[in-house]
């Protein structure tokens, strides 16, 4: 899975798509440039390993949530520098504080993860084991890897319908917009910002028809990262920041709470299966 980490192979993006798809031999000298360049301006500062978050928060509030975290490099937290600080660890203390109950924290996500390995994810968990609410983070590896966006969505609706035949509710982040990301120069940077969000739509629409809610990255979170770039990333300029996984956290957590009953209403960006233009 590290072969196909994001900040490797993932600046590609599309590239070899857009030359089968006829584009110009100059074009396509051009892209392969840009995505060398773009490997050597991110290199790999990281590592791969993000800080290890899982334990039980806030345990003198009770009564505790089981939050699972399952995708990508994003859901795993990668570029944060403490526990607290991943999206897991941001999101369990915002559950804590919403729903005034503890929170014991599962991370399956794995950095570098397609889709295609949220099946994976869901083995490597306890029998047993029945988590109140499933965060998945997916797609931006899908995108720079060229898998076909039905592909992706397909191994998406099957990790939903086997949560929730675990009795979980279930919140999905769609694929975070790619045209964020300075390094990756133009041309390239805009290829990847409509393929990001044509998943992420793709994504919306299957996930609310299988009965999870969705929180739409590009529209909530995207703009932080475009206008504000050296606080939103980490030292990678490639994933998040301790302040970038703040402003996630923040932006998914009115939909984490209603999963879990704690509210009703949710703000634009926000969508509810079965709730006609919700969010």
């Amino acid at each position: 899975m590290a072969s196909k980490h994001l900040t490797r192979a993932g600046v590609a993006l599309a590239v070899l798509g857009i030359v089968a798809g006829g584009t110009a031999y100059g074009a396509h000298e051009l892209l392969h440039r840009q995505a060398a360049q773009a490997r050597r301006r991110i290199g790999k500062p990281l590592g791969e390993d993000p800080p290890p978050a899982d334990r039980h928060w806030k345990k003198k509030y009770g009564a505790p949530v089981d939050l699972l975290l399952l995708g990508d490099s994003v859901a795993a937290g990668l570029g944060a520098e403490k526990p607290k600080h991943t999206l897991g660890g941001r999101l369990a203390r915002g559950i804590a504080v919403g729903a005034e109950r503890s929170v014991r924290l599962r991370t399956a996500a794995v950095v570098g993860s397609e889709s295609s390995v949220l099946a994976a994810q869901l083995a490597s968990l306890p029998p047993a084991y029945r988590p109140d609410v499933a965060v998945i983070v997916v797609g931006g590896n899908d995108v720079t890897h060229r898998v076909p966006v039905a592909e992706s969505v397909r191994h998406l609706a099957e990790a939903i319908d086997h949560l929730r035949a675990r009795g979980a509710e279930v919140v999905v982040g769609t694929c975070p917009d790619l045209g964020a990301l300075r390094p990756v120069p133009q041309p390239l940077r805009a290829l990847g910002s409509r393929a990001s969000r044509q998943l992420a739509d793709a994504q919306r629409a299957v996930a609310l028809e299988r009965g999870a809610r969705v929180v739409s990255l590009g529209d909530v979170v995207g703009p932080f990262f475009i206008t504000n770039p050296d606080e939103m990333f980490s030292l990678d300029r490639f994933h998040p920041s301790a302040h970038g996984y703040k402003r996630t956290a923040k932006a998914m957590l009115p939909s984490v709470l209603a999963a879990l009953g704690v509210v009703e209403e949710v703000p634009f960006g926000h969508h509810a299966p079965g709730v006609r233009g919700s969010g």
